[in-house]
């Protein structure tokens, strides 16, 4: 019963996450994420879908991780790398997105991506089966090199974002900021959700 709780709020999160990546990509020529960038930039060179090199990426980071430090790969981060790419593919493909030709708007819309992928990532993450491939890959990084979670955060993205540039991938203005905005809505999500689970566990 338990895990069964845990898996409904790590498979609700992983959903509403995935719908904020899809929404962000409608704008992306505002700036997303540098991981999504790079899965954009492969797309248009090589095809396949976004999803399907997010799933890619994502695979190739958990292999790294498992040579360099497993103790943070289970199987959430397994079900997390499979799952948001076919996520984020059946979006692209239903249309469900507000659409908009005004800048102030399609800000509006990229605004609300990013706090729609905090949320979903805080919900996700409480549910505690498992980190994402990309943080589980930061993560072992940060325990074999010494080096503090938010430095190691910041090379690797910033190399991630070097590359899917120099790809050809959609960077400008948002790109830089997205963190800053991100990470207070998703560390919010994570003390909500794990609250909520820790009354709903102590109930069974």
């Amino acid at each position: 019963m338990k895990i069964s709780i845990q898996l409904f709020m790590f498979t609700l999160g992983l959903f509403i996450f995935s719908y904020g990546i899809a929404l962000a990509i409608t704008v992306q020529h505002l700036g997303i994420h540098p991981w999504d960038v790079l899965s954009i930039a492969l797309f248009d060179l090589f095809g396949l879908s976004i999803g399907t090199w997010a799933v890619i990426v994502g695979l190739v980071l958990v292999c790294i991780s498992l040579i360099i430090d497993r103790k943070y790969i289970n199987y959430g981060t397994f079900l997390n790398a499979l799952l948001v790419g076919p996520f984020v593919d059946m979006y692209l493909w239903i249309g469900w997105f507000p659409t908009s030709n005004e800048t102030f708007f399609e800000v509006i819309i990229l605004l609300v991506a990013i706090v729609t992928m905090g949320f979903g990532g805080g919900m996700y993450a409480a549910a505690r089966i498992g980190v994402g491939p990309r943080d589980g890959f930061m993560l072992s990084l940060s325990d074999q090199f010494g080096m503090s979670i938010s430095r190691v955060r910041i090379v690797v993205e910033t190399s991630v974002l070097v590359l899917a540039f120099l790809l050809g991938g959609p960077v400008f203005i948002f790109t830089f900021i997205y963190t800053f905005i991100q990470s207070p809505v998703f560390q919010f999500s994570y003390h909500y959700h794990s609250k909520r689970l820790d009354q709903l566990l102590g109930r069974i």
